[in-house]
């Protein structure tokens, strides 16, 4: 018989969609106040992977990744994004999004995202919401799966995944201290 363990903590990060440059330095500010300061955010990245935004945010979107200080318990991703589904709707213009936040975990092995929209191959967390391994790690590199959202399957966008999780991997959990560099 096995013995539940608690797991170790992971790296919160955001992945932000917006057009406007004002719209992602708003949400910036309500996640900071939320989930303290930031390891690092990844300079915008154009999105063209899809066309379900569109009508909603307009075209010319970017895609930014804020990776946080503070390791959190990996339970608490669903009401992480409870809460920055409600960030979505404070910096809504009407019933418009001018930003979208989905929040996820990196671990070493791993990067997890959460999603009110449940799937074949998503795990309901409670409170309406789920969540998905989106990447692996394996072999040096990151590895999609089937249904992984196609700009996390790029080497642009897996970039600042590396880059995070050659941070953590130097981070002391008891000090707070960062003690390697990617």
């Amino acid at each position: 018989m096995g013995t539940p363990t608690k797991p170790e903590r992971g790296t919160l990060f955001c992945g932000l969609l917006y057009a406007e440059e004002g719209d992602f330095w708003n949400a910036l500010l309500l996640l900071q106040s939320a989930y303290g300061e930031f390891l690092f955010y990844s300079p915008p990245l154009p999105w063209e992977f899809s066309t379900y935004y569109q009508k909603e945010m307009g075209g010319n979107l970017k895609r930014r990744y804020l990776f946080f200080q503070d390791p959190i318990e990996l339970d608490r991703l669903a009401d992480i994004k409870l809460s920055t589904n409600e960030m979505e709707k404070k910096l809504s213009e009407g019933d418009k999004r001018r930003v979208n936040i989905d929040p996820g975990y990196l671990t070493e092995a791993k990067v997890v995202l959460a999603s009110t929209k449940d799937y074949s191959h998503r795990i309901y967390l409670g409170k309406g919401i789920f969540a998905e391994v989106t990447l692996i790690y394996r072999n040096g590199q990151f590895q999609p799966h089937i249904n992984t959202y196609r700009d996390y399957c790029t080497k642009s966008h897996q970039f600042y995944f590396h880059l995070a999780r050659g941070l953590i991997r130097g981070h002391n959990h008891t000090t707070g201290q960062y003690t390697n560099s990617p």
